[in-house]
């Protein structure tokens, strides 16, 4: 099995410790990554744009006026697409997204993903993050100390409140669980930091 070091709050070396070659050693997979990406994403978008078209706003379903004897042009609705209030046509409507990938295709560009990162040195693993207040200053410390100057992916082990609130106001920094972590989140970041027990809880559901 490969090792990768183990560091300690102060960014200090303490040991190394062994991961899963076929989780952290994978051949890098561009299909896989790029269509589970673009999958997530649309995933992600709200798709919440709606307009109403001439059926589902409101108005009188009678004719305006006779079709022929008034000298003006003929229409049959006042909820018609030309009229002001009336319904939009080729609107947008709040559709699922239908990007789907198989599950061995997202594990394959999980994997894919995770080894990149090793791959470039951008994996880092802490023996506990022990962010013992929610301040902000403190985050800033633990990344200064992990000599990390980019947009940064925390993994923790559990719901940890204090760790949470350190990082949420910092730029390209975000906190997820080690049993959330996604493709679109790892590419989305320049460094990956996980404690120790996020690493086993990651090997433990997405090893194998």
């Amino acid at each position: 099995m490969p090792k990768i070091s183990l560091y300690n709050k102060d960014g200090e070396q303490v040991d190394e410790i062994e991961i899963q070659a076929g989780l952290f050693g994978a051949p890098l997979n561009k299909g896989a990554l790029y269509q589970t990406a673009v999958s997530q994403a649309a995933r992600r978008r709200q798709k919440t744009a709606s307009t109403k078209d001439r059926s589902e706003v409101r108005g009188s379903g009678a004719k305006p006026w006779p079709q022929k004897g008034t000298g003006r042009a003929r229409h049959g609705s006042v909820r018609s697409p030309i009229w002001v209030g009336g319904g939009v046509t080729f609107g947008p409507r709040p559709l699922e997204s239908k990007s789907k990938v198989p599950k061995k295709m997202r594990r394959t560009a999980l994997k894919s993903a995770l080894s990149d990162k090793v791959n470039e040195g951008k994996l880092i693993v802490i023996d506990d993050f022990a962010v013992d207040e929610p301040k902000t200053k403190k985050m800033v410390s633990l990344l200064n100390h992990l000599n990390i100057s980019g947009g940064t992916l925390i993994v923790s082990a559990q719901n940890d409140q204090n760790l949470i609130m350190a990082a949420r106001n910092l730029p390209r920094v975000k906190t997820i669980l080690a049993r959330q972590l996604n493709v679109l989140d790892i590419l989305n970041y320049d460094y990956l930091v996980m404690s120790k027990d996020a690493l086993q809880q990651v090997e433990e559901v997405f090893g194998g």
